[in-house]
């Protein structure tokens, strides 16, 4: 037999989550967990690893559905995150996009749905086949960002940053060669929403300290990294 599957649920309506847990483990699937808002999402990834989330987008509280998923994505990019909504307006695509969901599903739940869509989405994943683990990444001008260590290297000699900074660059070092919204960086390095201003104001510190434009700055997206 195979391996169970890891779900976590996040729904903070509490029959509805109850009904998502039956259908789910009806099939060779095993629910960690439920929890109902945004910070304990985050804390039961953590935590339990699972393979796959399903996400209610509008969550009660400070933090939304959207906003722990991105969180989350960025500590375990292969976790599969399956919003659920209500709407499925322009917004909510742009919001799944941007965290890379795998895809979404509309309340009511139907349960053939539910089950077809995490089939789909754990068919090619597996805890004993994820891919090597990425250490270090190789930037332009002779730098270099060593993900375990949160450290910037310029010719193998550490420049040293706070810890702010250092968060910053590893995002853009991660997504290396792509452009990353003010949106997503500011999620990352803060854990909220920040003005355009403050973050322009970070990026010029960086490039005084290290005296290079290591930062490229993408006009109308974000910022991005060689």
């Amino acid at each position: 037999m195979s391996e169970k599957k890891d779900i976590l649920i996040v729904e903070d309506n509490l029959i509805s989550a109850q009904y998502l847990k039956e259908i789910v483990e009806k099939e060779e699937y095993r629910v960690v967990k439920v929890v109902d808002n945004g910070p304990d999402a985050i804390q039961a990834s953590h935590h339990f690893h699972p393979d796959a989330i399903l996400m209610d987008i509008m969550l009660k509280g400070p933090m939304s559905g959207s906003e722990a998923a991105l969180k989350i994505k960025y500590d375990q990019p292969d976790c599969k995150i399956i919003f659920i909504t209500a709407y499925a307006d322009e917004e909510m695509i742009n919001y799944a996009a941007e965290v890379e969901a795998f895809g979404y599903l509309m309340k009511p739940y139907r349960e053939k749905e539910i089950l077809a869509t995490l089939k789909i989405a754990l068919s090619h994943h597996s805890k004993q086949q994820k891919p090597a683990h990425m250490h270090s990444v190789s930037l332009s001008k002779g730098y270099r960002f060593d993900l375990d260590q949160l450290k910037l290297f310029k010719n193998e000699r550490e420049i040293p940053l706070t810890q702010k900074k250092l968060r910053l660059i590893e995002l853009l070092a991660r997504h290396k060669g792509s452009s990353v919204s003010n949106r997503q960086i500011c999620h990352y390095v803060w854990g909220e929403n920040r003005s355009d201003s403050t973050l322009r104001s970070m990026i010029h510190r960086i490039r005084l300290r290290i005296g290079e434009d290591l930062i490229i700055n993408v006009n109308g997206i974000g910022y991005m990294i060689s």
